[in-house]
Formats: structure tokens, sequence, C-alpha cells
């Protein structure tokens, strides 16, 4: 396995998906952010079922970058609680990994 990580959240607007993308990625905490959607999310939220459109953001970067990319999350997310879930990236075109390295030094 690489060190590289994927990793997910989702925010409510395109807006907010492309503030929090610029600032991952102009901090060098991200490489690249992709922008997914309008999805739909049904998912449980303080004893009750909620059902909205979100976005997804795919933020690629190194395990070295995580814990600043954690906190600086919880400071520009506007969620009380935002979603980040990290995958393990197994393996790719070499390049293309050395590039996420390189990216977010």
């Amino acid at each position: 396995m690489s060190d590289k990580r994927l990793l997910l959240t989702t925010t409510a607007s395109r807006e907010d998906a492309q503030s929090i993308a610029q600032t991952l990625v102009s901090h060098r905490i991200a490489a690249c952010v992709n922008i997914v959607g309008p999805i739909e999310s049904i998912y449980r939220w303080k004893g009750e079922v909620e059902n909205a459109q979100e976005y997804i953001l795919i933020i690629k970067t190194s395990a070295e970058r995580v814990p600043t990319l954690r906190e600086e999350l919880r400071r520009v997310h506007p969620y009380e609680l935002p979603e980040l879930v990290e995958f393990g990236i197994e393996g790719g075109l070499p390049e293309y990994l050395d590039w996420i390295g390189e990216s977010v030094r």
C-alpha cells in the first residue's frame, strides 16, 4: 500500500464545496479535490431521518497531511459534524501517486 490517501466529505452547497476545495489545495493540504453532485443523502441525525441534497468532495492527499486536513476541515466546514472518511490507496499509476506527494509538500 502507498502512503497516499483518498478522503470523502460532503457539503450542502456547491459554493461550500468549492470554498473547502480551494482552501485545501491552496494550502497544499490536498493535491486535488473533485466535487461531485448534487447527490441525494438519506441519514439519521439527532434521532430523525433526514433527506438532503449534498455535494461529495473526493480529496487526494498523503498520510502525512491527513492530521492537518482533519484540523482544517473542522475549521472551514459549515456542518456541526462534518463527514470525513479515509481510504488508503493500494496502488495506482506511480507518476500520479508521486504527483500527489509532490503537491502536498
